[in-house]
């Protein structure tokens, strides 16, 4: 079982002045961050890549190379890397670069992403959304398993004998980030492919079908029961209490959730949504470190799972209190529920 944190690099909103931080403030408070996490032995950081003004990381790679140099024993990975808009080519050049240079700490985590700027920025048409996804993963896996590579596809021009440098030690570790669609887990399970859920919303349990259908499909197209991996990622913040976050946390986090409502259509982030996704059956992870890890076990125990990333930046709470919400995951939780598992 690993456990991970994930950050996105939200910009933390100064209500008064109504401007942003820095996106330098940011960048070093992550670099801050992350080696606290690993310090504290976590398992694994998944980086996100956003191409907006609320969010400092959009070159997940760099970032990566970055906290290679100051960690020793954190996986590095993304989360995710936005494939459809992405060189798969650049991709597994820049992770295989990673690989090398953090000692095989490195991981790509590949999705379509949540967000399109990134569409347009590249020069990508969304109507092929769909079909970009699936012919550059196809390529980046093939990449990934050989030397030689030969190829063709649609939306890129053939590749024709040529090997991709610098060559990693080993195979990348590849995982597959998935909302909610049946596509998108079968796909999964037929390439034999590591699967992370995004449970951001909602109750997780809803997801047990979809899990449920990972793992089957996954059995039936031969691949051996033994190398499933199967992790969720989910909101998550801890702190001394509920009421805690419920005064100094919840404005930032709800502002983020309707800044990103505003562009699609939500109605506005409540109080009592935020304590209903506190609740034992809501997706929110928060709370103090005895709920939050009650809240891991049992889904930890429910999935069947193998990881648990818990994203912990949304909406970009203040610097002191992410040091503080990684140190009590770290010390607090992830001991309690390895004891709990055992």
């Amino acid at each position: 079982m690993e456990f991970g944190i994930g950050l996105f690099g939200d910009l933390t909103y100064d209500f008064t002045t109504k401007k942003y931080q820095s996106p330098k403030a940011r960048l070093n408070e992550i670099v801050e961050q992350v080696k606290l996490a690993d310090e504290l032995g976590i398992d694994v950081l998944s980086l996100g890549e956003h191409h907006r003004p609320d969010y400092a990381v959009s070159s997940t790679e760099i970032v990566l190379a970055t906290l290679a140099g100051v960690t020793k024993n954190i996986l590095l990975g993304s989360g995710v890397t936005v494939l459809s808009s992405a060189d798969p080519v650049k991709v597994y050049q820049d992770y295989a670069t990673l690989d090398l240079l953090s000692g095989n700490r490195a991981e790509i985590t590949a999705g379509r992403g949540s967000f399109i700027e990134s569409f347009p920025l590249f020069g990508y048409d969304l109507k092929d959304y769909a079909s970009l996804f699936e012919e550059k993963l196809e390529l980046l896996i093939h990449l990934n398993e050989n030397e030689v590579i030969n190829w063709s596809g649609k939306h890129r021009a053939p590749i024709v004998d040529q090997t991709i440098y610098p060559r990693p030690e080993r195979k990348l570790p590849l995982w597959i980030a998935v909302g909610g669609t049946p596509e998108s887990v079968i796909r999964a399970a037929r390439l034999g492919v590591p699967i992370i859920f995004a449970i951001i919303g909602g109750r997780p349990k809803q997801f047990r079908p979809l899990i449920d259908l990972y793992k089957n499909q996954y059995a039936s197209y031969g691949h051996n029961p033994e190398n499933m991996q199967i992790a969720v990622h989910s909101h998550a913040f801890v702190g001394d209490s509920k009421q805690e976050l419920l005064d100094t946390y919840f404005p930032y986090y709800a502002a983020q959730m309707d800044r990103i409502g505003r562009e699609r259509g939500w109605s506005s982030y409540t109080k009592m949504q935020f304590e209903g996704g506190m609740s034992p059956e809501g997706a929110l992870f928060m709370g103090n470190a005895n709920e939050v890890a009650e809240k891991m076990i049992a889904i930890i125990e429910y999935f069947g799972l193998t990881r648990f990333v818990a994203h912990i930046d949304v909406g970009g709470p203040s610097h002191k209190d992410m040091m503080k919400s990684i140190e009590l995951y770290g010390d607090k939780v992830i001991p309690m529920v390895r004891k709990a598992l055992k």
